[in-house]
């Protein structure tokens, strides 16, 4: 795929999820009371997306390793936007709940191969400035997110809120099926018991953080220590073995404490500081500012001194944001909170983004995309069950903690490499150090 349309279609993409899920927050009252739904109901329009999502992202990524990242793109971009129109149509809220199941199925297909497409069409020391824009999309679509859904929501009522994906994931969808995917000499084997495992592993850990019902917490234990038994054992695992689980880790951290974090601020706005909506949603805007602000400047930061020295102080300015909303009352005390929230959340966001990606051999950049995608659906979970358990009990100090966590992990994320190299390149060894001083 040509790289400048590899990358159109991967901010589109991310950001039509990441739109889906701001927007909804927005219209989850009006669609509860416009369908006499009961709120146990309602919250299972996020839940059952996020267990859907959440076990097969992993999988999702190795079809598209084994079938093609643009054909499963392409199918995911169709699937979620029939999915968002039936759901705007949806006569009653069972309807709603079963179709954001099957939009989560589509997401799960579409998100990793946004980060396949890139791994394939650039060559890794060419990752750092694609990833930067794909992040400063996600954090532009986090901003105006609540605003559109807020307008759409007072006009023309919840159900706009859905019909708004589904012109552009038409236009991508039917794009990513022109062209043809290129031919594999040795194509990926589908592990499909590890599969199973995984999805039910990673789906009662999902429905345990978010119903705190920690029954399912040992089921997906033992659904865990079976797959990493299937793993050990099996000739074609679902994972691969170059992985970077450190950078895994540092996505759900930074995640977890931001999610978390952002949830206790806003009762902290709203009820104790007794702000409304909008008055909350302009102190909170220096978090997605700062957030794109920060992608570009990471790139920049990645080439100069490495992913391990970016993240270890982008997680150092995140968990100092976090201490400082513990104690912030003024609106500038507030607005510097989220601002070191921001810049922090979006600089490691693209630097472990990039190790992720960067390492991961090009036949399983899919595994790599959904693994990334899946670190950044558990994450946010972890982080506002966290939340809710300790809220007024010290909750954002614990969400430091974790933040601190991640700090430690990245501390072993790669550093600064002495010279490209001309494998990464694709060049010659004498063209490697000419575009190197270049």
């Amino acid at each position: 795929m040509n790289p400048r349309l590899a990358l159109a279609s991967s901010v589109v993409g991310a950001v039509i999820v990441a739109l889906d899920g701001t927007v909804l927050t927005i219209a989850q009252p009006t669609l509860q009371e416009d369908l006499g739904a009961s709120y146990a109901q309602v919250q299972w329009t996020s839940t059952g997306y996020l267990i859907a999502v959440a076990g097969l992202l992993v999988f999702a990524g190795r079809l598209g390793d084994r079938y093609g990242h643009r054909r499963l793109y392409a199918i995911g971009m169709l699937g979620f936007g029939a999915a968002s129109a039936g759901i705007g149509l949806a006569p009653g809220i069972g309807w709603v709940v079963g179709l954001r199941v099957v939009q989560g199925v589509f997401g799960a297909l579409l998100q990793p191969a946004t980060l396949g497409m890139l791994r394939a069409a650039y060559p890794p020391d060419r990752l750092r400035t694609p990833i930067a824009v794909r992040t400063a999309a996600i954090g532009v679509s986090a901003a105006v997110g609540p605003l559109v859904g807020g307008v759409l929501v007072a006009g023309p009522g919840w159900r706009a809120v859905f019909f708004l994906n589904v012109v552009p994931a038409l236009v991508f969808g039917l794009l990513a099926l022109t062209g043809r995917e290129p031919v594999r000499a040795t194509p990926v084997r589908l592990d499909v018991p590890g599969a199973l495992l995984l999805a039910v592993t990673l789906g009662f850990l999902v429905h345990t953080l978010v119903s705190s019902q920690w029954l399912g917490l040992a089921a997906s234990l033992v659904a865990g220590a079976a797959f990493l038994r299937h793993e050990r054992r099996t000739a074609s695992p679902l994972l691969p073995r170059a992985v970077a689980g450190p950078a895994l880790g540092v996505l759900v951290a930074a995640s977890a404490a931001l999610s978390g974090t952002l949830f206790v601020s806003t009762y902290t706005l709203q009820y104790t500081l007794g702000l409304d909506p909008l008055e909350s949603a302009l102190r909170c805007l220096p978090l997605a500012v700062l957030m794109v602000a920060a992608a570009p400047v990471c790139a920049i930061l990645l080439r100069r001194v490495g992913a391990r020295r970016t993240a270890v102080t982008a997680m150092a300015v995140l968990t100092a944001g976090v201490l400082l909303l513990d104690r912030a009352a003024g609106t500038f005390a507030l607005c510097a909170g989220f601002a070191l929230l921001g810049a922090g959340f979006g600089t490691v966001m693209v630097a472990a983004t990039h190790v992720v990606v960067r390492h991961s051999p090009v036949e399983s950049a899919g595994v790599a995309g959904g693994l990334q995608q899946t670190a950044m659906n558990v994450g946010p979970t972890l982080g506002v069950a966290v939340a809710t358990t300790l809220m007024g009990h010290g909750a954002l100090v614990v969400l430091a903690g974790v933040a601190v966590v991640g700090a430690v992990a990245s501390g072993v994320l790669p550093g600064r490499p002495p010279h490209a190299t001309s494998a990464d390149l694709g060049r010659t060894p004498g063209r490697s150090r000419l575009a190197e001083r270049r």
